[in-house]
């Protein structure tokens, strides 16, 4: 009797452990950020996704500190396969370097599952601010600054914000000056800029697409490498400014120590998900590229990104204590 209670409870942690039954428990996806954002979104598409392959999936949102405490929350769960979250340049690329005190470590705590999404950020004016001022291209812009020095300023969703770093980057490449502003948050710079108290953001574009498609901003350039697949006429900054390049990302995580073959179960239904035409399309009104890697390749990505953003956090001394 002992033997055969032996025999089937080692079935079932076989079972529990290596298998990873559909359905036999809910995969908790942390997301480090508020409800209704472009990273709850994409969270949300995904996780309606997969649930064919991998069971149901619950969306847990976990905001604050910049993302610390939802990205803290992935860290130190078990790592049994059933806790997963969002992995993003600020919480695993940004933040190690503008914290003075980080609750967890970004390089060593976490397993890399799939890259998600590619965001640029995108460089705006006030609509009627570019027209008053003649600035219908990037070099408009860099010109008019150049000849106007210490005129311009510019707002961004907070000191050490990815909109806060990209304007430091943007002012050292293309020579100029412009104050920097921050704002307690993306939206209230967003609404800053449209009422004309400041003179440019570098904004997520899925956070400023509703007003460049409404007329009420002008969109000057994107900040990725190559142009954006969804807006293809607007123009890479790399075209004026060689070698510019910042993006917004972010992607899927699990705790350290997590199986490599549950990582590469989740890899495999996670990059389905996004290869799918139906989440290309939602992604799309989000301004959204899907961009499945293997976890490898996501590992690099974040250890690239770290390294980078380590020169430019400290060169705009940026510092949250």
């Amino acid at each position: 009797m002992v033997q055969r209670w032996s025999a089937a409870a080692a079935c079932l942690l076989l079972l529990a452990s290596g298998a990873w039954a559909q359905g036999a428990k809910p995969i908790r996806l942390i997301v480090p950020y508020a409800p209704g954002g472009p990273l709850d979104i994409t969270a949300r598409v995904l996780a309606e996704r997969v649930k064919d392959s991998l069971g149901t999936v619950v969306v847990e949102n976990r905001p604050g500190a910049g993302g610390n405490i939802g990205a803290d929350a992935i860290a130190k769960a078990a790592p049994d396969g059933y806790t997963i979250g969002i992995a993003a340049t600020a919480t695993h690329a940004v933040n190690p370097w503008l914290f003075a005190k980080m609750p967890y470590n970004a390089a060593t705590d976490f397993a890399a599952i799939t890259q998600m999404v590619r965001v640029p950020n995108v460089l705006v004016m006030n609509a009627e601010a570019a027209q008053r001022l003649h600035i219908n291209t990037l070099a408009d812009l860099i010109a008019y600054a150049k000849a106007n020095p210490a005129k311009l300023n510019y707002g961004s969703g907070g000191n050490g914000s990815a909109g806060h770093l990209a304007g430091e980057m943007f002012k050292k490449e293309a020579g100029i000056f412009a104050l920097h502003i921050p704002y307690n948050g993306g939206n209230p710079a967003q609404l800053a800029l449209l009422s004309g108290q400041v003179d440019f953001n570098l904004d997520n574009l899925a956070n400023a697409a509703p007003n460049i498609r409404s007329g009420k901003l002008k969109a000057l350039a994107v900040t990725s490498q190559a142009r954006n697949s969804v807006l293809p006429e607007l123009p890479a900054m790399s075209e004026t400014l060689k070698g510019f390049a910042i993006d917004t990302w972010w992607g899927l995580v699990a705790p350290a120590g997590t199986p490599k073959e549950r990582i590469a179960q989740l890899n495999q239904a996670f990059v389905a998900a996004l290869q799918s035409p139906e989440t290309k399309a939602r992604f799309a009104t989000l301004m959204a590229e899907p961009t499945p890697t293997t976890p490898a390749a996501f590992d690099a990505l974040m250890q690239a990104e770290r390294a980078k953003y380590e020169k430019v956090v400290k060169a705009s001394g940026a510092r949250v204590d």
